[in-house]
């Protein structure tokens, strides 16, 4: 059995709030044990240097192997500056490759834009992580949702051209899931035929407009959530935990 812990969203500000937030999601994440922890995007809330120096701080010092990806509100020079010591503002993509399956992080984010897109060199990265590891099931994520969730504050601004994801993911039948952010609300659904689970928000809970009549529909007072994605005998099964 494999267990992923997903956390997203985290929008590390300078708050006290949202750094606390984020800390208690993440050492909640660690005390489960699990096989690895994928963050999907909007570490930052503003992109600064600052705010991945705190993350960083969040991050470090975990024998759990970690991935991560950016958001809309990330930049990706500093993100990788800080983050990951390297230079270059290109797509922050990353793969893990386990015993009983590969995950495959891509950046759907847009500089300077809150809607996403999988560029042509991220979906070719993509097809070559799956080509690699034929047979072992493989989760693949990013920070946009491809389809849209009931939201439509959020809706608005999900990944365009999801086609070539679809298209990728059809060739490689051992993609069991795609995992996405950005959302701020834990959802499942399905795209490509396959689950399309979505993380729970972290510093906020977006709401339906059967829930609220506010804009935006955000609700900050639940709690931090993060998602729990369990495969055992092929089959993949989600279960959403608040942070105690």
């Amino acid at each position: 059995m494999l267990v992923l812990a997903h956390v997203s969203d985290i929008h590390i500000d300078g708050s006290e709030r949202n750094t606390s937030h984020a800390a208690r999601a993440l050492t909640y994440a660690r005390s489960l044990r699990p096989d690895a922890i994928v963050l999907t995007g909007d570490l930052a809330d503003h992109g600064t240097t600052e705010e991945y120096e705190t993350v960083r701080e969040l991050i470090a010092g975990d024998d759990v192997p970690l991935l991560l990806c950016p958001g809309n509100h990330d930049t990706r020079g500093d993100l990788r500056k800080v983050l990951l010591e390297q230079d270059g503002d290109h797509p922050v993509n990353q793969a893990l490759n386990l015993d009983q399956a590969t995950i495959a992080l891509c950046d759907s984010s847009i500089p300077g834009r809150p809607e996403g897109a999988l560029d042509d060199d991220t979906l070719a990265w993509l097809d070559s992580v799956l080509a690699a590891t034929p047979g072992v099931p493989a989760f693949v994520g990013m920070h946009h949702p491809p389809v849209a969730l009931g939201i439509p504050y959020v809706d608005g601004i999900r990944l365009g051209r999801p086609e070539g994801l679809a298209e990728v993911l059809g060739r490689h039948p051992h993609a069991i899931a795609v995992l996405a952010g950005h959302a701020h609300t834990a959802a499942a659904t399905t795209f490509a035929g396959l689950p399309l689970l979505v993380a729970p928000g972290v510093v906020s809970t977006a709401l339906l407009p059967s829930e609220t009549s506010a804009h935006p529909p955000v609700d900050r007072d639940l709690p931090p959530a993060i998602a729990l994605h369990v495969l055992d005998d092929g089959r993949v099964t989600t279960h959403f935990r608040p942070v105690p």
